[in-house]
Formats: C-alpha cells, structure tokens, sequence
C-alpha cells in the first residue's frame, strides 16, 4: 500500500496510477484533517463491488459457500457447452 500526501501525488500522478494498476496497489492520499482519499484500480473496485452484492443477500452467500464446498469436495458436473 501507498501512503503518501496530495502534493507528492501531484506531482507524480501518472506513477501513482502505474503502481495502482499495474502492482495491484492501494494509494492512500493522506490531506489534513484526516480527510484521506483511497485510489484504487477498477478492478479491485469492480471485485469489492461484487463481493458486497453477493454478501448483500444471506441467502446468495450461503449458496456460494455451499458451491465452493462442493467443488472443493470434488462434487462438480461437468456441461459441454455448443456453440
């Protein structure tokens, strides 16, 4: 993770967004009054997303953890899908 202030990431902003994407980082923009920023990359966004929604629904999330029992049990069905 990145810690660092607004000046610094001022001035090196295209770096910051390198490390952010490329190196899966997480830049954490410190400001005064402790009114710090967090950038992320999209997909770490779009992944957080996701697991909020499928934690949204009790019901959603036992049925995902039963699956992935499942497949770690070596219960799997195995479909062959046509073009």
């Amino acid at each position: 993770m990145i810690a660092t202030n607004f000046s610094n990431v001022r001035n090196n902003f295209e770096e910051v967004c390198d490390r952010v994407v490329y190196d899966s980082d997480i830049a954490v923009i410190t400001r005064k009054n402790d009114e710090n920023v967090v950038l992320m990359s999209q997909v770490q966004y779009d992944n957080i997303m996701e697991n909020f929604h499928i934690r949204e629904s009790k019901a959603n999330y036992e049925w995902l953890k039963e699956s992935i029992k499942q497949a770690e049990d070596g219960r799997l069905v195995k479909f062959d899908v046509e073009d």
